[in-house]
């Protein structure tokens, strides 16, 4: 998983809106970064918490292989992943808080 952060771009009524969003992409070369048109926002937080969920299975596969002395696994390649495995939750976790006081914030609001 990478977590890279690009400028935003202006989308305007001239300018193409982007279909993939940087830092979501699984790097499998496959469609798992890119948001269809209807699932906006959504589409793109769950395909980001699906990239976490699959950066925590791999931290642990390299982990338990480790622990069982796999000659092909070093402790720096299982450190690394464990710690982009930390990043990307702690990521989630600040984006749900965020979201969460943002809806308190909503329905608290006088109408």
């Amino acid at each position: 998983m990478e977590l890279r952060l690009t400028p935003p771009t202006t989308v305007g009524a001239g300018a193409p809106r982007p279909a993939r969003l940087p830092g979501l992409d699984s790097g499998a070369g496959g469609s798992a970064g890119a948001v269809p048109e209807a699932g906006g926002f959504g589409q793109a937080f769950k395909t980001a918490l699906q990239n976490v969920s699959a950066a925590q299975e791999r931290a642990s596969q390299l982990q338990t292989e480790f622990q069982l002395g796999n000659p092909n696994v070093s402790l720096e390649q299982t450190m690394l992943a464990m710690q982009k495995s930390q990043i990307g939750f702690q990521a989630a976790l600040h984006v749900r808080n965020r979201m969460m006081q943002a809806y308190t914030d909503v329905m608290n609001m006088q109408v």
